[in-house]
């Protein structure tokens, strides 16, 4: 079973995650994958990291300040760096799979997606015999996000205002009737 957390921009799914994360640990679980936060400078969002949850190692997966060092395909007004989506997400996520108990991806949206290695590392953890917790864009029509959604082994989660307080414990129920 892989769950997949989805909502409008801002809504908490990332927030959600850190909550599963948290409680699976304080179970005694290992968590490996990948999360994207947000770089701020002065208030305003100026770009993503990418961290490898088990080993802490951090990089920048996109930024408005990439352009002047690396050059790299474009989202929006953002950079993104292939290299750092390569060496720190793809190699996140593949050890995940081999040692840990579950693989936490932050998220599956169009920046990550510009390498065409990602999508390759998220599907074979969605085979694996581990349960993937990946965030994904609400509205996207991209082709791999809708492949991901249409799997069998695929419960959604939709989180609004209203539920976000409480869909972290029922995405934790579903865990626990995991076989």
């Amino acid at each position: 079973m892989n769950i997949l957390i989805t909502g409008p921009p801002g809504v908490g799914k990332t927030t959600v995650l850190e909550e599963i994360k948290k409680t699976l640990t304080s179970k005694g679980y290992s968590v490996g994958g990948i999360y994207c936060p947000e770089i701020r400078e002065k208030g305003k969002r100026t770009g993503f990291n990418i961290i490898d949850i088990a080993s802490g190692r951090k990089g920048v997966l996109a930024s408005t300040h990439l352009h002047n060092h690396i050059q790299g395909p474009k989202v929006g007004k953002y950079t993104v760096n292939l290299d750092d989506i390569i060496e720190i997400g793809i190699t996140a996520i593949e050890n995940a799979i081999g040692t840990l108990n579950y693989i936490f991806i932050d998220e599956i949206a169009p920046m990550e997606l510009k390498s065409a290695d990602f999508p390759q590392a998220v599907w074979k953890a969605m085979d694996s015999q581990k349960t993937v917790i990946a965030v994904i864009h609400q509205r996207s029509q991209h082709p791999f996000i809708l492949k991901v959604k249409n799997r069998e082994d695929v419960k959604i989660f939709h989180i609004t205002s209203e539920n976000r307080d409480s869909i972290t414990e029922k995405i934790l129920e579903s865990l626990d009737k995991l076989p």
